[in-house]
């Protein structure tokens, strides 16, 4: 019997005849639910045995999972119910988005834990945590803290744009900065909106929406015009930024690909 540093699971593993196989033997402990574990009707267990496909034989006893197949299996299914206890542990609610993604970090040659990237915590807000779910949102969001200046490349809904924003509330709460400044480029999505009636900001409202529908997750919807009154956040298109003077201001520029050299050096 070995005791595990991280899960205070216990673990026995022992090698079939043939030294192909092998068996190991998860006993979690009385102060983790088997249900949180497994999942409700065992969907997070479905979803560990479709990732290994039939390569492992996967047994739930009580208190206890049974892991038989090739070792490099069983020990990366092993891993995996450490990982996941781990998340319990620090009140992550387990599902099968988060199972595939520990599973593939496990699978990844850097030996990157996923109790280490899945669990912390960036904003707490309106009864909810805004956490990276991957190791380069994970990276991403350490590289805001690190650097002065931070660009983000990557596919449409890969959270460029709400982590940063995550961020720069949470530096708003910390007293870090004092003001947030969201800026895009006024482009249209491909088809071209004429002219619209109203104000300067009820223009430029529709090229700017995106932003206010992130900013509208994380703060309290009542207190957005209040600090909006006192400058504290600031939603304005990139073609109104020249020759500002932005001190201790948390500042992103949204859809950067769609602004122009010019724009790039004035930003």
């Amino acid at each position: 019997m070995v005791e595990s540093t991280h899960t205070r699971a216990t673990r026995t593993e022992r090698d079939d005849r043939d030294g192909s196989r092998a068996q190991i033997k998860i006993v979690v402990p009385d102060d983790h639910s088997m249900v949180s574990l497994l999942g409700s009707r065992d969907e997070l267990l479905h979803a560990i045995e479709q990732s290994f496909g039939s390569d492992i034989d996967i047994h739930v006893r009580g208190n206890e999972i049974t892991v038989t197949g090739p070792q490099a299996d069983t020990d990366l299914a092993s891993r995996l119910f450490s990982e996941m206890l781990e998340l319990l542990k620090g009140g992550t609610q387990l599902t099968p988005d988060a199972v595939e993604r520990s599973l593939a970090m496990l699978r990844g040659e850097n030996g990157t834990r996923p109790a280490e990237v899945l669990t912390l915590d960036v904003l707490s807000s309106r009864g909810r945590t805004i956490r990276p779910k991957t190791l380069n949102q994970r990276r991403y969001v350490d590289a805001i803290d690190k650097h002065t200046i931070v660009f983000g490349i990557g596919p449409a809904g890969t959270g460029k744009t709400y982590l940063a924003m995550a961020k720069a509330v949470r530096a708003l709460q910390d007293k870090q900065v004092n003001r947030i400044i969201l800026t895009r480029p006024a482009v249209e999505a491909g088809e071209r909106l004429g002219f619209l009636p109203g104000t300067l900001y009820e223009k430029i409202d529709p090229y700017l929406r995106p932003l206010y529908d992130a900013l509208h997750d994380m703060v309290d919807p009542d207190s957005i015009p209040r600090l909006m009154a006192a400058g504290t956040i600031e939603v304005a298109p990139l073609a109104y930024m020249r020759g500002r003077t932005l001190n201790d201001s948390f500042i992103i520029l949204d859809e950067a690909q769609n602004t122009s050299p010019e724009q790039m050096k004035m930003f």
